[in-house]
């Protein structure tokens, strides 16, 4: 019983801390036009780079990896088993996608994403970024890069890992971000999404 109750505060926690906004609230500090009412709505760092600047979506980017990464890896310093981890990982994912301080109106949890991963197996993480830098670089589409990366990142995790646990929380992570992505897919196959580096119309 004891056991359940700890996985239900610690997914509890998580979800909490994923609820913060690093693109809001970075951008009210540093007077930045609100990310969700301007460009893609979107409070994500790709958002915040195009009306906002490098340093702010650095911030940003740095922000939500950062609510995905530390709740995982307290408890798997606290050797939490790999349910609980996979959990924690995964309300920290929903956190920022249906946060309860906005609404429960998030981002697209590719940071977030990219955090949790690192703190599960940073092998696989560094991994994931890899292939989203590679593809990122050639093609200069952001959303696409990272769909690329969050379709491969849990085959590559049962490659390292063999825990169906870990894997089908990925998985379901994975899902999540295709589905908060159908705009930028439906752009994609029309040729009309945004690069990297311009301003969204």
């Amino acid at each position: 019983m004891e056991h359940y109750l700890n996985l239900v505060l610690f997914a509890g926690l998580a979800y909490l801390v994923g609820s913060f906004s690093s693109a809001i609230v970075t951008c009210k500090i540093m007077g930045i036009e609100d990310p969700r009412n301007t460009g893609s709505n979107n409070p994500g760092a790709t958002n915040v780079l195009r009306h906002g600047g490098k340093k702010a979506a650095i911030i940003t980017l740095i922000g939500d990896m950062l609510k995905g990464l530390i709740p995982v890896l307290i408890v798997s310093l606290l050797q939490a088993d790999t349910l609980t981890v996979a959990l924690v990982g995964l309300f920290a994912f929903l956190g920022h996608i249906f946060p309860v301080y906005y609404d429960f109106k998030g981002g697209k949890g590719v940071a977030t994403y990219y955090g949790v991963i690192l703190a599960i197996n940073w092998q696989v993480g560094l991994i994931a970024l890899l292939v989203w830098l590679g593809v990122a670089a050639i093609l200069k589409i952001s959303s696409l890069a990272a769909l690329v990366s969050i379709f491969l990142t849990p085959f590559i995790l049962w490659y390292f890992s063999q825990s169906v646990e870990l894997t089908a929380a990925l998985a379901l992570m994975s899902i999540i971000v295709f589905w908060r992505h159908k705009k930028n897919i439906q752009s994609l196959l029309q040729g009309a999404e945004v690069k990297i580096g311009k301003s969204s119309k």
